[in-house]
């Protein structure tokens, strides 16, 4: 009877630690943007497809090779992502991602503090969250 109990305890601790798809996607976010910040080229090279396109408010679209490059040569440099509102929808092994930001970036030596919405597009591949697809525009602040 003691063994049951026990073994009914863990697997409801388990199954309360165990994480949403949701979660799971906002965690791998957070990771990539505090990567940015960090210039942290592994793991964006972990967290970033090689699909990727990436179409910055500016206008100006990276593929994953090219986005990591700008940031190697000093071209970008994310001083700080401040995540405001973030809503996750996944659909299957596929994740939506709608957000405000506010963010600071150096950019061809010039900083600017802008606040963005975003919409970005995960996909499971395995057991990870890659980022395939990033678009956003400027707020007026």
């Amino acid at each position: 009877m003691q063994y049951l109990l026990i073994l009914s305890l863990t697997l409801l601790i388990s199954f309360a630690q165990a994480q949403s798809p949701e979660q799971t996607v906002k965690d791998a976010e957070q990771k990539r943007f505090a990567a940015q910040v960090a210039n942290n080229f592994a793991v964006l090279d972990q967290v970033l497809d090689n699909d990727l396109t990436y179409t910055h408010s500016s206008g100006v679209t990276d593929s994953k090779q090219s986005f990591i490059q700008s940031l190697k040569d000093g071209k970008t440099k994310y001083n700080a992502i401040d995540v405001q509102e973030q809503t996750v929808r996944v659909y299957g092994n596929t994740a939506i991602i709608n957000g405000k930001a506010a963010v600071n970036v150096t950019s061809n030596n010039e900083t600017k503090n802008m606040s963005l919405r975003y919409t970005d597009v995960y996909i499971k591949r395995g057991n990870d969250w890659k980022l395939v697809a990033w678009q956003s525009l400027r707020l007026a602040n």
